[in-house]
């Protein structure tokens, strides 16, 4: 169909409405402003009282290269009348109730059975057209009630969405690469090419995963152009090596030697992948991802003589327990990072702690130990725990079970 004819497409989406109102209630409508109201007997009254351009398709052309159609949303507002001027009676709330019903029925304004006159000016839009209602409180009825007649009315308001009224001026295409256009006929190539009007700008990150990773594992990223050479994928500022790649994925590895040498935390850490250019000795990098580098915890021991058993003070109360643990693992965090850990029983958090025993400065690589020592005030009902550790914000996947009771 003519986009020329899109230029019609509001007074067709008013004709469709009014149809389909008259065919599903068999009650008259009228179009215009409310005291503009027309009819004797029982009818509706049809008000497009705004019009709105949509923001969720704004600047968006049917196709590249064209200039972006005019995205409309139509704003109306039905009332019910039992007769000339009478609209808040139990007549006109049973037409109102039928008129809401008609629109209800489909949310979905279809060509089909309207004439050409109607169906041409919107058989170009590529969106179906979504009927929604609106709220219409007093205030907007009132408002609109203007002229000679301003009594309030009740109504119902509603937006049809999206209109489209194209452009009448050409797109800026440009001619296939690979077709030799002084040929007559035109011969095509055996795989002709469009010409990209604006050329790759490097790797583009559009998904991590997974987005959270212990050491030595391998990662995905998936994006574009990760097939280019000389790539490396930097987290935190550490550089790391591709294991594997691909036009739309790259693979990389969570090295722990490199990442240990690094004296890196567990934690959020910025992920980009990098282009080295031999011949100018600069680096491009693409946008930045978020990946959660989470530590590894492998043990939790109470050493020889670490455990201390309080004694129930009456017979209904518990023992309780106190106890140094030696925690055992990579990436457990050094005295600048954030570290919690958890004494996790019965599916509840019975005691956290936030204070350590000062370990050597710096770690050692890999940050593998923690030493957690309870007092007496921080002493637990006796039992089996589950120890839940985090740094900086990342969970360690394991919790190994700690007994802090008298085997």
């Amino acid at each position: 169909m003519s986009l020329a004819a899109t230029s019609k497409a509001i007074g067709a989406v008013t004709e469709a409405l009014k149809v389909r109102l008259d065919a599903r209630t068999g009650t008259t409508v009228s179009v215009g402003r409310l005291d503009q109201s027309s009819g004797s007997n029982a009818h509706l009254n049809l008000f497009l009282y705004e019009i709105a351009f949509d923001p969720h398709l704004k600047n968006t052309p049917l196709n590249e290269g064209e200039k972006p159609p005019v995205w409309l949303v139509l704003k109306y507002l039905l009332t019910a009348f039992e007769s000339t001027s009478v609209s808040d009676s139990a007549k006109a709330h049973e037409i109102l109730g039928a008129a809401i019903r008609a629109l209800h029925q489909d949310d979905l304004l279809k060509l089909s059975g309207l004439a050409a006159s109607q169906s041409i000016p919107l058989a170009s839009n590529p969106s179906a057209l979504h009927v929604t209602f609106d709220e219409s409180p007093a205030e907007l009825v009132a408002k609109l009630s203007h002229g000679s007649d301003e009594t309030p009315r009740l109504s119902i308001a509603f937006h049809v969405r999206p209109v489209m009224i194209a452009s009448g001026e050409p797109g800026n295409y440009s001619l296939l690469v690979g077709v030799d256009y002084t040929q007559s006929p035109v011969a095509l190539s055996s795989a002709p090419v469009g010409l990209d009007v604006i050329p790759s700008m490097g790797v583009h990150i559009t998904e991590l995963l997974p987005t959270g990773f212990e050491l030595d594992e391998v990662v995905s990223i998936r994006g574009t152009d990760l097939h280019l050479e000389s790539l490396s994928v930097e987290l935190g500022g550490v550089e790391l090596p591709v294991v594997l790649q691909r036009p739309d994925e790259l693979q990389f590895k969570v090295d722990a030697a490199i990442l240990g040498a690094s004296g890196i935390s567990a934690g959020s850490h910025p992920i980009s992948v990098v282009q080295f250019h031999p011949g100018t000795g600069k680096k491009r990098k693409s946008n930045l991802a978020i990946g959660h580098l989470v530590p590894t915890l492998t043990s939790a021991v109470i050493p020889a003589l670490g455990l201390t058993i309080i004694p129930a003070a009456s017979p209904s109360a518990p023992e309780k327990a106190y106890a140094t643990i030696n925690l055992g693992g990579k990436l457990l965090g050094n005295k600048t990072d954030d570290v919690t850990v958890a004494l996790y029983r019965d599916a509840r958090v019975h005691k956290m702690f936030d204070v350590f025993t000062i370990l050597s400065s710096p770690q050692p690589p890999l940050q593998p130990a923690q030493q957690l020592v309870m007092s007496a005030n921080d002493a637990v009902p006796a039992g089996d725990y589950k120890v839940i550790l985090r740094v900086n914000g990342q969970q360690a996947p394991q919790s190994p079970t700690i007994s802090l009771r008298i085997p």
